[in-house]
C-alpha cells in the first residue's frame, strides 16, 4: 500500500463475528500489524458455513491469526506477552468476560498506561441489559431499525445487510483513531466504548429530532420520507426495473414538473409547497408513474439526470459490483485468495490499498508469533502437544529463519 499511516503500530484482536473484526480490518487496511487471537477451534464465524466464511473474510483480510486457549495459564502468558508489546487492543467480549480472563481495562491500562484497549457490547456497559447476548438482530429489533424498515401495511423487516453490527465497527474505529491521536499528544492511552445499541442509535439521529419537533413517533411507510415529497420514491419503470426520486425543494419540484412535460404542476394547489405534496402524495405518485413509468429504467434515468434531479436506479447486488463508479473509484482490491474485497471507504492523498492479503486460516501465525515473542521451537511444539495453542507447524527451512 502506498500510504499506511498505522505502520509499525500493533493491534491486538480478540474480536469474532464482525463488529470488533470490523474495527480490526479497518486498521489492517490502513497499515497496521493486526494479530488475531482466536480460540483453538476458531472465530464461533468459522463455523457457520458460507454465511460465517463471508464474515470471516471480509472483516479479517491481512491479519495474522494466532490460536491460543485462554483458559490455560501458558496461553494466559503468550497474550499478556502479546498485549505488552501492542498499541491498540479490540474485543467484543460478553460484558464481564474480559475481567474473567485477566483482560479488562483496568488490569491491563495499569501495567500498559499508553494502551488504546477499545470494545463493543450489545447493550452497553451500564444499563439494565448490560449482560445480555447481543447480536445485530437485537439491535434492528429493540431499537427501531426494523420498525422504520418494510411497507406501512406489512412486517417491519431487518436492513439487507448486518447495518448494527457495520456501525458499530466503525464506530469504535474512529474512537479508537481518536484515542491514538490523543495519545501522540499526552502520552496517555484509555479506553473506547461503544455498543450496537449506541452505533445505530446514533445513525438515527436525524429521527430523533424528527421525533422531537413533531412530537410523534415515526412510523413505517416504505419508500418515501414523511415530511418531504417527493424524497426517496420508488417509481417502477417499463420494462420491470425502477427508480427513486427526490425533488422536494420548490426549484428541483419545478424542474421535475418541466422534465416530464407537466410544468404546470409546479402551480398545482396539491403540489405547490412540500407540505402539500406530502398531503397529496398519492396524487403525485399517480403523475410520475403515468410518465416515467412509460419509459424504460435507462430512459427515466437519463431523462432525470438530464434535469439534475436526484434520483437512482434500483439495481441487484450484481449491477453494484460491476458497476463503473465503484470499479473507478479504486474501492475494490484484489485480494490473495483470488477474489476481490473493499477495503477503505476513503482514499489518501488519492490512495488505497490495489491488493490485500486474505483472511488467514485459524492459527496460521502461530509459531511465527511466539517466535517473535521469544518462545523457542522446543517451548512451540510443547505448547501445541498440550493444546495450548494450534497452527500449522512452519516448514524446516522457515523454522530457521525464526
Amino acid at each position: 500500500m502506498v500510504n499506511e499511516p498505522l505502520k509499525g503500530l500493533r493491534v491486538v484482536d480478540f474480536g469474532q463475528y464482525i463488529a470488533a473484526p470490523g474495527a480490526g480490518q479497518n486498521l489492517a487496511d490502513l497499515g497496521a500489524d493486526v494479530i488475531k487471537v482466536e480460540p483453538p477451534t476458531g472465530d464461533q464465524a468459522r463455523g457457520i458455513g458460507h454465511f460465517g466464511a463471508a464474515m470471516v473474510r471480509a472483516n479479517n483480510r491481512g491479519k495474522r491469526s494466532i490460536a491460543v486457549d485462554l483458559r490455560a495459564p501458558a496461553g494466559q502468558e503468550i497474550v499478556r506477552d502479546l498485549i505488552a508489546g501492542a498499541d491498540v487492543l479490540l474485543h467484543n467480549f460478553r460484558h464481564g468476560v474480559s475481567e474473567r480472563l485477566g483482560l479488562g481495562p483496568d488490569a491491563l491500562l495499569g501495567r500498559h498506561p499508553r494502551l488504546v484497549y477499545g470494545f463493543v457490547t450489545g447493550f452497553g456497559t451500564r444499563g439494565p441489559s448490560a449482560y445480555r447476548v447481543g447480536l445485530d438482530i437485537a439491535a434492528q429489533a429493540e431499537f427501531a431499525v426494523m420498525d422504520l424498515t418494510g411497507p406501512a401495511d406489512g412486517d417491519p423487516q431487518r436492513v439487507g445487510f448486518t447495518v448494527a453490527d457495520v456501525l458499530a465497527a466503525q464506530a469504535l474505529t474512529s474512537g479508537v483513531l481518536a484515542a491514538l491521536v490523543r495519545r501522540g499528544v499526552t502520552g496517555r492511552g484509555g479506553v473506547v466504548e461503544t455498543s450496537l445499541m449506541e452505533a445505530v442509535v446514533h445513525a438515527q439521529a436525524a429521527t430523533w429530532a424528527e421525533y422531537e419537533l413533531s412530537g410523534s413517533a415515526p412510523r413505517r411507510r416504505g419508500n418515501g420520507q414523511a415530511l418531504a415529497a417527493p424524497a426517496a420514491d420508488l417509481v417502477r419503470t417499463r420494462d420491470g426495473g425502477a427508480v427513486v426520486v427526490s425533488a422536494y425543494t420548490p426549484q428541483k419540484f419545478a424542474a421535475l414538473c418541466r422534465a416530464i412535460g407537466r410544468p404546470e404542476l409546479a402551480d398545482d394547489p396539491r403540489f405547490a409547497s412540500n407540505p402539500a405534496r406530502v398531503a397529496h402524495r398519492h396524487d403525485l405518485l399517480a403523475v410520475l408513474h403515468a410518465t416515467l413509468g412509460r419509459l424504460d429504467r435507462s430512459e427515466a434515468l437519463d431523462l432525470l439526470r438530464a434535469a439534475n434531479i436526484v434520483c437512482g436506479a434500483v439495481r441487484r447486488f450484481d449491477e453494484v459490483v460491476d458497476d463503473p463508479d465503484v470499479r473507478a473509484s479504486g474501492l475494490i482490491a484484489g485480494c490473495g485468495d483470488g477474489g476481490t474485497a473493499p477495503t477503505t471507504p476513503f482514499s489518501l492523498d488519492g490512495h488505497r490499498p490495489a491488493t490485500t492479503p486474505p483472511a488467514p486460516e485459524v492459527g496460521e501465525h502461530t509459531h511465527a508469533v511466539l517466535a517473535e515473542l521469544g518462545r523457542t521451537q522446543a517451548q512451540i511444539a510443547a505448547l501445541a502437544a498440550t493444546g495450548t495453542v494450534t497452527g500449522p507447524v512452519p516448514h524446516r527451512k522457515e523454522t530457521a529463519t525464526t
